[in-house]
């Protein structure tokens, strides 16, 4: 979800170099998203930034587990539509073979950039081979439901909140289009029609969230659970993982994705052509009151 590609705007300024941390613990890594200012909205750099340290993870034979988690109030307030740092035009080096976005004109623009930096590395995440841990805390909106919901498991604190309010772009939610798996199709409706916040603990009772904890219990609980994932065989987590992602796409959830992607696409282009805005001129301040969250920016 990212607005008008042809409006001019001046270069990012990061606030940070390291928009993603990691650390190993034992068998387990942890990944931290850093970018608390801004609530770990998503630009490029934290994507391709979190790419990386997932490719790392993978790529280590020592780590048996993963942990996504984030610093500051918030796990994810969602794609980056407003910060110093947002870099909607900037090139990047692409994990798939999809081409470069930067150069090219309206549509194709956002795309070729979504189709990669959206879906395409949402896709590479939920098929890394070793088991992840979503810990969430505070909002998990928009594109933070892609970071959770590309995990295995998603524990979250009894503060945490999930919401896609993305219909107030004229847009049918989030680009990783996982909602109608994730919770009841008659739910996901209600969940996006009317944008209004999920409760952790109605999270959990629809089957989103594994667990539920106080929020000053979450990290014990988390590295518990990541820590009996990494004393199982590594072989048989991954094809246990592989299994049931199987079951899901057997069950349509691989070609749904596709097909929602184009009409995401489709009402990217229709708000550019009725508003000049591929988002419906919905800035960060109008989805950060529609969220009820601050804005920084």
């Amino acid at each position: 979800m990212d607005e008008n590609p042809t409006a001019s705007s001046p270069g990012p300024t990061f606030e940070t170099d390291e928009p993603v941390g990691y650390k190993l613990d034992g068998a387990v890594a942890w990944i931290s998203l850093q970018r608390p200012r801004y609530h770990n909205a998503q630009n490029g750099q934290m994507l391709y930034a979190l790419d990386a340290a997932f490719k790392r993870a993978a790529n280590d034979d020592a780590v048996k587990a993963i942990v996504l988690r984030a610093e500051g109030k918030h796990f994810s307030v969602g794609h980056d539509i407003g910060s110093p740092g947002r870099d909607l035009h900037v090139p990047r080096e692409h994990p798939s073979l999809w081409y470069d976005h930067s150069n090219k004109p309206e549509a194709e623009f956002l795309y070729a950039r979504e189709q990669d930096a959206y879906l395409g590395l949402c896709r590479r995440w939920r098929e890394l081979p070793k088991p992840t841990v979503a810990m969430v805390h505070g909002a998990c909106i928009a594109g933070g439901l892609m970071l959770a919901w590309v995990c295995d498991l998603i524990v979250a604190s009894d503060d945490a909140y999930f919401q896609d309010p993305v219909v107030l772009m004229g847009i049918p939610g989030v680009e990783y289009f996982a909602h109608a798996f994730e919770m009841h199709p008659r739910l996901a409706k209600e969940f996006l029609m009317l944008g209004e916040r999920m409760s952790a603990t109605r999270a959990y009772e629809v089957g989103m969230v594994n667990r539920v904890v106080p929020r000053d219990r979450l990290e014990d609980e988390v590295r518990a659970i990541s820590e009996k994932l990494a004393e199982r065989g590594r072989l048989a987590l991954a094809l246990t993982k592989q299994a049931i992602n199987h079951v899901e796409d057997l069950r349509g959830k691989r070609t749904a994705m596709d097909a929602v992607f184009h009409m995401h696409h489709f009402a990217h282009a229709q708000n550019s052509l009725v508003s000049g805005h591929a988002i419906g001129n919905m800035d960060v301040r109008a989805m950060a009151r529609a969220n009820s969250v601050k804005s920084d920016t």
